[in-house]
């Protein structure tokens, strides 16, 4: 009955902008008359804060940009290598990435190097994809159109230029979380703190450490700046440029990050449902929160049709559950607010939304055929027990640190930070505010059109209880998979710091305890400023010095095998060759050589994710037979043998890769509860080193060293004793 409780809000008709923007300056007026202060003395006051408050967003953004880069140069050594040397710093899919970026520059022309890229049959063998779609080339386009039509092919060189991007990202990045913590407390001393916990909690916060080119890197930037402008468009009593300018940078920040990254709707899908529960409870204008709708169907239509026609969009459950919403709002307004069926649906407003939303995704996925993030789902199957599988990819998927629960270290490490103690806190005493106002709402009493200090109600302000809700829902995906503390643990940042920096949370909680000794209000005031500046003392005392020794330490990176490796494929090998081997050391290599490879270190194709099962199968206990029909069914010339892989010692026995080989292939026999492997041949990858027949019939030795083993495979078979 809350909804049927509230016609009032959501029926209120939209105050008209010009109205309010008169009615503002009178209000102010009379509040100023009141203090003793002229309208012209509050301007300069209101003026400076602003400044001073964008000047330090700002200024933290661009001096964390800074510490990226010199951090990276201490790290690498990146000026002082040679290119070959800088570019096996990008690992696994960073490489390919990376590698189209160079393909853009070396291209005769943009337009041809799109058209190839588009059309690209020489990265994968057998295989002509459309690698801006598929592997979301978006920043790679927008980068290499930067780098040439800014001249600075004269100035700087195009690895720098480009890692220079994303650290500049990962600024503004820093910028939009400070600005969203100032909109929410008021003050920007809860930016500094934002800005502090999220630097001194690095490793938990951001990968830029280790996959600067990783697509999340290039996306998150722009998701905190439609989350900043987001929070401005919720807040109440918002003048009319405000809230056009708010309105507007969700829409360009929407559009931006969907087109970023391929899983983008996923976190929009998340954000979407903070909204859908926030407009059940009429805590926000219905109005505000199905422009937002509108904004996320415009940007699944646009990136539908510039994605080249991504079916995936089209099967995402952020589509199903926007028409759902939509469609169940027009049924509520189209009804007469007399009739029993219009108060019927208002009570069944939730089921109504999430029934059409489950009934519209399952017949999208009938009628339109789509395969990616299939094997998405039968990764959640398994992961909530709900099937069991011996298939290597899931079972491989399934031990990446990335997917499992996070570890005790990860809480330890946010708590001698001070960050976790405080976010509980702060969202215990927004949880109770939110409840306590949904209480108020159920028994009939009003929202206030403006909340007061005095008053100690935070949970009646929208843009608190969306990230309240935001929070929750990152935070119960974050404690299924430790890949996802990347997307909630900035914002825990974001909200502690708000929380610990807003006199209203400290009111609201005395409102509760109701002092007497002390005036609340003052108390509140001064516990705002004095709590987080202690905090922000007892940081840098502790964690200053440890960043200052991060970024004057000298650390030292040299993959010299590697490099060998990499220096042979170029000089020795045909430029026609394949190589194949593990899809981490392909990425590599296509990379650095640009030779084509059989397989590429990519987790949203099934046709790769097939080749890169079977071709792991030089790990396993097969035949040097079998391995040959393997490799020549992907026209590969060359086999590149990792030591590192086949003498694997892992942590967690049972999650090496040819322990999954051999669960996959049946090659485990159990015996009084412990697993061993057994097979008629021996693992493919020691037995090859024997150099005795048939492994020489069918494969030469033609490079090798510490680390790595290359062997052609014969074109003709020798069968010799």
């Amino acid at each position: 009955k809350i909804s049927s409780g509230t016609g009032d809000l959501r029926q209120r008709k939209k105050q008209n902008c010009t109205e309010s923007d008169k009615m503002a300056p009178e209000e102010r007026n009379k509040e100023n008359s009141k203090l003793g202060r002229s309208p012209k003395y509050m301007l300069i006051q209101r003026f400076a804060k602003l400044f001073f408050g964008c000047l330090a967003a700002v200024t933290s953004g661009m001096m964390y940009a800074v510490y990226l880069s010199t951090y990276h140069e201490r790290k690498f050594w990146f000026s002082s290598r040679q290119e070959l040397e800088r570019e096996i710093t990008f690992q696994g899919d960073s490489a390919i990435y990376y590698s189209f970026y160079k393909e853009l520059l070396k291209a005769p022309s943009f337009e041809r190097g799109v058209y190839e890229l588009t059309h690209n049959n020489k990265t994968v063998s057998l295989k002509t994809i459309n690698a801006v779609q598929q592997m979301t080339l978006y920043p790679e386009l927008i980068a290499s159109v930067l780098y040439q039509a800014s001249g600075s092919e004269e100035v700087i060189e195009p690895v720098y230029f480009y890692i220079g991007i994303v650290f500049g990202l990962q600024g503004i990045y820093v910028t939009a979380l400070f600005v969203t913590s100032w909109v929410m407390s008021g003050t920007w001393l809860a930016g500094m703190l934002t800005v502090a916990w999220f630097i001194i909690n690095r490793t938990d916060t951001t990968r830029i450490d280790y996959s600067i080119p990783s697509r999340e890197n290039w996306a998150l930037p722009y998701f905190a700046c439609q989350v900043a402008a987001l929070t401005g468009y919720l807040k109440k009593n918002l003048n009319c440029s405000a809230e056009k300018f708010c309105y507007l940078l969700v829409n360009a920040s929407t559009y931006t990050f969907m087109m970023m990254w391929e899983y983008s709707h996923y976190l929009l899908f998340v954000q979407a449902v903070s909204l859908f529960l926030l407009d059940c409870f009429a805590l926000a204008q219905t109005e505000k929160v199905h422009e937002v709708y509108r904004i996320y169907l415009f940007s699944l239509i646009v990136g539908y049709l510039l994605q080249f026609e991504n079916s995936a969009l089209l099967v995402s459950p952020l589509l199903s559950l926007v028409v759902a919403l939509m469609f169940s709002k027009s049924l509520q307004m189209n009804m007469k607010k007399s009739t029993f069926v219009a108060r019927l649906l208002k009570i069944m407003y939730i089921y109504l939304v999430l029934t059409v939303a489950v009934t519209l995704n399952v017949l999208l996925k009938m009628f339109i055929p789509h395969k990616e993030n299939e094997h998405l789902l039968k990764f959640i199957e398994v992961k909530l027990g709900l099937n069991t599988t011996k298939n290597f990819t899931m079972n491989w998927l399934l031990c990446q640190e990335s997917l499992q629960a996070p570890s005790q270290d990860f809480f330890l490490r946010l708590t001698q930070s001070s960050l976790l103690p405080f976010y509980i806190l702060v969202l215990i005493i927004c949880l109770f505010s939110v409840t306590q106002v949904i209480f108020r709402r159920i028994c009939g009493e009003p929202l206030k059109e403006a909340v007061k200090l005095e008053d100690g109600r935070i949970g009646e302000r929208p843009e608190i209880v969306y990230h309240v809700i935001h929070t929750i829902l990152l935070g119960g995906l974050a404690m299924c998979l430790e890949g996802m503390k990347y997307l909630w643990t900035p914002y825990v940042c974001m909200l502690a710091a708000f929380g610990v920096c807003s006199p209203e949370l400290w009111m609201t909680l005395f409102k509760w305890l109701r002092l007497k000794a002390v005036h609340p209000i003052l108390l509140a005031l001064i516990l705002s400023m004095a709590v987080p500046t202690i905090i922000g003392f007892s940081l840098w005392k502790e964690f200053f010095p440890r960043i200052m020794t991060e970024l004057t330490e000298l650390q030292e990176f040299y993959d010299p095998d590697t490099v060998e490796l990499m220096t042979w494929i170029k000089r020795q090998a045909p430029v026609a060759a394949v190589f194949a081997g593990s899809p981490q050391l392909m990425g590599v290599i296509k990379l650095c050589t640009g030779w084509t490879v059989s397989s590429l270190p990519l987790y949203n194709d099934d046709d790769l994710l097939k080749r890169n099962e079977n071709i792991y199968q030089i790990y396993s206990k097969r035949s040097a037979e079998d391995i040959y029909k393997i490799l020549t069914s992907y026209k590969a010339n060359f086999l590149v043998i990792e030591d590192s892989i086949c003498n694997e010692v892992g942590p967690v026995r049972g999650c090496r890769v040819k322990d999954l080989l051999d669960i996959a292939n049946g090659h485990v026999v159990c015996e009084e509860g412990d697993n061993y492997a057994y097979s008629k041949y021996g693992r493919f990858c020691h037995e090859i080193k024997m150099n005795y027949s048939p492994y020489v019939n069918y494969f030469t030795r033609v490079y090798w060293n510490r680390s790595y083993f290359v062997y052609r495979i014969n074109t003709v078979i020798s069968f010799q004793s």
